[in-house]
């Protein structure tokens, strides 16, 4: 959003609203930090065109008699300075949001944000790695030549092997705190996007792969503090992960596309393969909304198209 001493684009009474639709989306929403930011830098930068295209403050009123082209004018800048379809639609997600917090609130109707389409986006299929790959990954024996210290490989061991078996992102993972390993039951309670928290199952042979760096830290884990640490006792970065999955990408021979993230694909696209219910698959992940795991179907076909054309005799 605009700074305190930028409000020059913008009245008081649509900056008022804009304070409140941020309080709105922190509270009661329960967003993100960084998703409320991209909200409000997105709702900032619509308003800013505007009072550039009108030649003068935008107010309520202004927004309420906003016109479709109107809108189209924005969109089409935005294209010309570069962006994507991708956050574009991005983009417009966040003024619609604003649009119906004003509505709801009685300050009247941004109709023209909502009768211009977003621009249609290729929806790209994620990229799993094949079963053999994602279990190498988190084999303890795979980088016993570096030159590392053992706890160090146990602690990316075990992180790895979390991300494959749980299904987790890497900020779920090194969000985790020492008291939750703790817990009875083979369960972790997993706080995820929107500070929304979960139940997630861990496999033995993972949950035996984190107490082997429990074990080997050389560092005290206070009970509410991180389970990960970094070599030199503070949290661990997602930087280190990326950079250790580099590595074994490399020695693995395995695409770009290996990257952390792709272990959470691949947990759900191996679950689905092997027959796991859809809705329980979008439980394990923490997907808001069934659409968004539905994806990882698509992936399935394409692997099942996949052998049928390498095996069928006419293939």
């Amino acid at each position: 959003m605009a700074k305190a001493d930028d409000l020059s684009h913008v009245a008081p009474d649509v900056a008022g609203e804009l304070g409140r639709w941020m309080e709105h989306l922190s509270a009661e929403r329960r967003m993100s930090v960084k998703t409320c930011e991209a909200y409000g830098r997105d709702a900032d930068q619509f308003i800013r065109f505007m009072s550039k295209h009108f030649g003068a403050r935008v107010t309520l009123g202004r927004l309420a008699r906003l016109e479709p082209q109107d809108v189209r004018a924005f969109m089409a800048a935005r294209r010309a300075s570069g962006i994507t379809g991708r956050s574009l639609m991005r983009t417009l997600a966040g003024v619609r949001s604003f649009a119906r917090f004003l509505e709801r609130r009685g300050k009247g109707k941004v109709g023209a944000i909502a009768a211009v389409r977003a621009p249609k986006v290729a929806r790209t299929l994620p990229k799993p790695l094949a079963v053999a790959a994602a279990r190498r990954l988190s084999d303890p024996d795979l980088r016993a030549g570096e030159e590392r210290e053992p706890w160090i490989l146990a602690r990316d061991t075990a992180v790895l092997a979390l991300l494959y078996g749980s299904g987790l992102r890497i900020s779920e993972a090194l969000g985790l705190r020492r008291v939750d390993v703790a817990k009875p039951g083979g369960v972790l309670v997993v706080t995820g996007k929107g500070n929304k928290t979960r139940m997630v199952p861990v496999l033995p042979q993972v949950l035996d792969l984190i107490n082997t760096y429990i074990a080997g830290c050389p560092y005290d884990l206070l009970p509410n503090g991180p389970l990960f640490l970094g070599a030199k006792g503070g949290p661990l970065s997602p930087r280190i992960v990326q950079l250790v999955m580099a590595r074994l990408r490399g020695a693995l021979g395995l695409p770009d596309s290996a990257t952390p993230h792709a272990l959470r694909h691949s947990f759900a696209t191996h679950l689905l393969g092997r027959g796991g219910d859809l809705r329980a698959i979008q439980e394990l992940l923490g997907h808001a909304s069934l659409s968004t795991t539905q994806i990882y179907t698509g992936v399935d076909s394409e692997r099942l198209l996949e052998v049928y054309r390498n095996a069928h005799p006419r293939g």
